[in-house]
């Protein structure tokens, strides 16, 4: 393991080389101690993953390979991010949530609790590439939705509770709690009682 900063793991957990932990941001570079990856109990690292400084995460996390988690990012327990997933700095990602394989998340994403989103579901955060720091928009994803395959969620856009977006939608305001999503630009539908959650 490749260790920058300080880092706290918890027990049990599982590491497959190679791993990197507390890799400095652009505000880190020539510190020493500053603050790294502090993991909760139980969780399992799978080789290339690589997991910036000051990001928290909690109970029974585990990556694919090839997982990279930028700085500043929050995740709750019993979370999985699967291979080559990319995760931004200043994200918060909630309980029991699961990102497939390929998946992004750009900078300042809001992931509720128990949300799946689907292998290579891009969300976006600047409506005009490329803009400045200050003009970016991410999304905001509530409490149980779901994103399908290859779905894209624009930049601002909010995912209601409940709400189930299809593979690949593209999501270009934001989606009522409970409804279903499809095409593109995606129009919203009542959600059928099999995708209820």
């Amino acid at each position: 393991m490749i260790e920058y900063g300080y880092n706290a793991l918890g027990e049990g957990v599982t590491i497959f080389e190679p791993v990197t932990l507390g890799f400095p941001s652009r505000d880190r570079i020539g510190e020493k101690g500053y603050p790294g990856v502090t993991i909760g109990r139980d969780a399992v690292l799978r080789s290339g993953t690589v997991i910036y400084c000051d990001v928290l995460i909690g109970d029974a996390f585990q990556t694919g390979h090839n997982v990279l988690i930028r700085e500043k990012t929050t995740i709750g327990d019993r979370v999985a991010i699967g291979t080559a997933a990319v995760i931004e700095g200043d994200c918060t990602i909630g309980d029991d949530v699961r990102l497939q394989s390929l998946v992004y998340i750009p900078t300042g994403t809001r992931i509720g609790d128990r949300v799946f989103i689907g292998p290579n579901a891009v969300l976006t955060n600047d409506r005009y590439p490329p803009g400045l720091h200050e003009s970016l928009q991410a999304p905001v994803i509530g409490d149980g939705a779901v994103i399908g395959a290859n779905a894209t969620i624009l930049p601002g856009v909010a995912i209601g509770e409940g709400a189930f977006v299809a593979a690949g939608a593209v999501v270009t305001k934001d989606v009522p709690a409970g409804t279903l999503a499809v095409g593109s630009p995606a129009r919203f539908r009542p959600l059928p009682p099999e995708a209820r959650r």
